[in-house]
């Protein structure tokens, strides 16, 4: 039997990644594009590479989601059976300042991945692309859970940018017969989240305080309430889209919500912090109390790390995709955060030269 090829664009991120495990395990072909830079930036899959000399499963290009020509030659050159876009500017707060780029890539970047299919005639290709609960933004009247149907309303560049790929992601499953379809996925995390995002901000910062760090974590929006799941569950929910009998669009959450407050707080509890909170608003703080009984400050608020346009919740409803693929996340929340610190924990001792 015939091995399934898959493309992955940016599988150097923490999505590509997972799934490029679980297409391996799943015996698939599996090519990954990847930006040219003066630095090696695959980390996240070093575990998984075997030089080309060798036999093996994974493959690495270079591509570009600005450059429609690399798109076009890498799809023309391995003809694959199904593509993930996951590739993007995918950080909100770097789209206010780099908007034009998220745009180009976030953006166009999927329109050129379906011009490239279209234009090559190949129309077995089951495309899934990566859309995101930034398209909701802004709760409108009083349902507080997003689902397929509800109304749209971005409110960062990022947003925007991912709601262009949506659509066109759309217009091309219905005007050329592609297997095209969106993944809205709600928060995801894990061990490999990127350092700059809130999640992993936290955790890095608190094993670098559970071996002694005096630092003091600064924080934008505490109240603000995200839907968080495991990166491995959802990335298991991507491969599953694209086995389905037609093409369709699909909400991946949890459908639970916790506060930045709430995961600094459960994130401590794993490592003997209790932390308590004083003041409002900017001037709020998160504090507890050392061995010798002191009051010590951990948490501030900066606001520089607020959103010009904030989104203060969402929630996701993934009836639709639990029923149709009778799946449920292994992961919970508690499981998750626990998982990232101890993930963390042993990164800082390797880094500090301390024994694992």
């Amino acid at each position: 039997m015939k091995k399934k090829v898959a493309l992955i664009t940016g599988i150097t991120g923490q999505d590509g990644s997972y799934l490029a495990e679980l297409l391996l395990k799943k015996n698939y072909t599996v090519h990954g594009t990847l930006r040219k830079s003066s630095s090696f930036n695959t980390g996240r899959i070093d575990h998984l590479y075997v030089d080309p000399h060798h036999k093996t499963n994974l493959f690495l290009h270079y591509a570009d989601l600005t450059d429609s020509n690399s798109i076009y030659n890498i799809i023309n050159k391995i003809k694959p059976d199904e593509v993930y876009n996951l590739a993007a500017q995918s950080h909100v707060g770097v789209s206010f300042v780099n908007p034009e780029y998220t745009a180009e890539v976030s953006g166009v970047g999927t329109l050129r991945i379906l011009e490239a299919i279209r234009f090559l005639n190949l129309k077995k290709i089951k495309f899934y692309q990566a859309s995101t609960s930034e398209l909701y933004g802004k709760v409108i009247g009083n349902k507080k859970i997003f689902d397929e149907n509800s109304k749209f309303y971005p409110r960062s560049p990022y947003g925007v940018a991912k709601l262009y790929s949506y659509w066109i992601t759309s217009v091309y499953r219905e005007s050329y017969g592609i297997f095209a379809c969106n993944g809205i996925l709600f928060n995801h995390e894990s061990p490999r989240r990127g350092e700059t995002f809130v999640t992993r901000k936290i955790t890095r910062f608190l094993a670098k305080k559970y071996l002694g760090s005096k630092e003091i974590l600064y924080l934008g929006n505490l109240n603000a309430k995200r839907d968080w799941g495991h990166a491995k569950d959802f990335v298991e929910m991507q491969w599953r889209i694209l086995q389905a009998s037609k093409p369709d669009d699909y909400v991946i959450a949890t459908g639970k919500t916790y506060t930045v407050k709430q995961f600094v707080e459960i994130a401590c509890k794993f490592i003997n912090i209790k932390i308590y909170w004083s003041g409002k608003g900017i001037n709020e703080v998160g504090y507890f109390y050392n061995k010798n009984k002191k009051k010590q400050i951990l948490v501030k608020v900066d606001q520089k790390y607020f959103r010009p346009n904030e989104v203060d919740y969402l929630r996701g409803d993934s009836k639709k995709a639990y029923k149709r693929f009778n799946f449920k996340p292994k992961y919970n929340f508690r499981s998750l955060v626990k998982e990232m610190m101890m993930n963390d924990i042993l990164l800082e001792k390797k880094n500090s030269g301390l024994k694992v």
